[in-house]
């Protein structure tokens, strides 16, 4: 579904990417760990066609989405579902609204069809009644669940997590994976998380791809990534001050 090829992304002298490689098959979870600051929104970026790559491809469905004018990468971002930190909500806009929003301006669905279809995905994300609230009278973790709901509203084929658990409890955080899981059982996408919750993330992952000095050092299944001999890996999965990430910082 999505293939990086040779990336690379710098600003100015600071080299973010330096010819990262990633294959992310088809309606599999992968998830992509790094330390702060090593990359993982930039890479998330370049899927989103948000940011150009100074060398290299992003190959989304067979599509190279770097060689694309505005309306071309258009069409391929409406495969594209993303979960942003914060939730990304309209605060002047209540849950109903806010999930709706897409489907409003993107669509001509009728008013009846639209409807249905915002029930059913707060239903989906467990926000059944939650619809005439607005995004100031709810807690951290339904504003992820409402920005999920409005991520999935027009099913797409492709969703992208950027870091869904920040600034929850970890049984929220819980609950969060816990749905990540369910949805995509449900909807079949492809995901993309970025995430530091190791090794909880790796009980919903296919694939875990670990991003340092700007390349993807070392890709697997959880298992193989939890019995990796790498440096790097052990450190970052242990939370170890002592190793080649902290001497970088």
């Amino acid at each position: 579904m999505i293939e990086i090829k040779d990336l690379y992304k710098a600003f100015g002298r600071q080299k973010v990417l330096n010819g990262a490689n990633l294959t992310i098959p088809d309606r599999e979870v992968v998830t992509i760990m790094g330390k702060s600051g090593c990359g993982k929104s930039v890479l998330i970026k370049h899927i989103i066609g948000l940011l150009s790559p100074d060398k290299g491809s992003v190959v989304i469905d067979g599509v190279d989405i770097t060689t694309l004018d505005v309306s071309e990468l258009d069409r391929i971002r409406k495969k594209l579902g993303v979960l942003f930190q914060g939730g990304a909500l309209f605060d002047s806009m209540t849950v109903d609204e806010n999930v709706a929003f897409q489907l409003n301006e993107k669509t001509k669905l009728g008013k009846g069809e639209i409807n249905d279809r915002v029930m059913q995905a707060l239903e989906d994300v467990g926000l059944k009644d939650m619809g005439k609230k607005y995004p100031a009278e709810l807690s951290g973790g339904m504003k992820k669940r409402a920005g999920l709901a409005r991520a999935l509203i027009a099913e797409p084929a492709i969703v992208l997590f950027d870091e869904p658990t920040t600034g929850l409890d970890p049984i929220i955080s819980r609950s969060i994976h816990r749905l990540i899981s369910t949805t995509h059982e449900k909807y079949r996408y492809t995901a993309v998380v970025i995430s530091h919750e190791v090794p909880g993330i790796f009980e919903i992952s296919d694939k875990v791809a670990m991003l340092y000095n700007g390349i993807i050092e070392e890709y697997g299944t959880p298992e193989e990534i939890v019995n990796s001999s790498n440096p790097v890996i052990k450190q970052f999965i242990t939370g170890s001050l002592e190793g080649p990430i902290e001497s970088l910082s």
